[in-house]
């Protein structure tokens, strides 16, 4: 039997590997495999996630930077309307709920070692919250820079590595091809 472990890195790896940008309706959710971050049982516990705001518009990708500090776009710009209900992307602890340069942010801390950004919002949580997948936890406030119009700032990481925030949403299993319809 395969290392655990390694399948489960490997798996990540794929899923956070090629950023998307786009139009995708409604709340899309999937189980994403861990490989650090072991829960109680010494296993790391899955987290499911769902996007943060519905319909999920796209504005502008991730696009990872090329080292630490270089430039880059450590998240995803999802188009909104002002005031726009923020939701978690799932289960966890409030990390922040403050001000930060001037916006509001909200950041959650998940049970796979996984932390979720939400910017510009106007909390609706305080650091120390425990809250359940999709519970409101703030309005987007302001504007963040980059966008052209309203819009919230998603970004993910695990410790100090920045993820591809949409990479949550994708469900991970086998891929099945199906028989191509005679005469399409």
């Amino acid at each position: 039997m395969p290392n655990r472990v390694a399948v489960a890195a490997a798996l990540l790896i794929v899923a956070v590997s090629a950023p998307r940008a786009g139009a995708v309706g409604g709340a899309v959710g999937g189980r994403v495999p861990q490989a650090a971050a072991p829960g109680p049982g010494g296993e790391a516990d899955a987290v499911i996630y769902t996007a943060p705001v519905s319909p999920l518009r796209v504005v502008r990708g991730f696009r990872p930077p090329e080292n630490r500090y270089g430039a880059g776009h450590r998240g995803v710009d999802l188009g909104v309307d002002l005031n726009t209900t923020v939701r978690t992307a799932g289960a966890g602890v409030v990390r922040f709920a403050g001000p930060v340069a001037g916006r509001g942010v909200v950041v959650v801390l998940h049970a796979d070692g996984i932390s979720t950004e939400y910017e510009p919002v106007t909390p609706s949580v305080r650091a120390g919250a425990v809250v359940r997948s999709g519970q409101i936890i703030g309005h987007v406030h302001g504007t963040h820079r980059g966008c052209p119009a309203a819009c919230l700032h998603w970004g993910a990481r695990r410790g100090g590595e920045y993820l591809d925030p949409l990479a949550l949403l994708r469900p991970l299993g086998p891929v099945v091809l199906l028989p191509w319809p005679r005469g399409s």
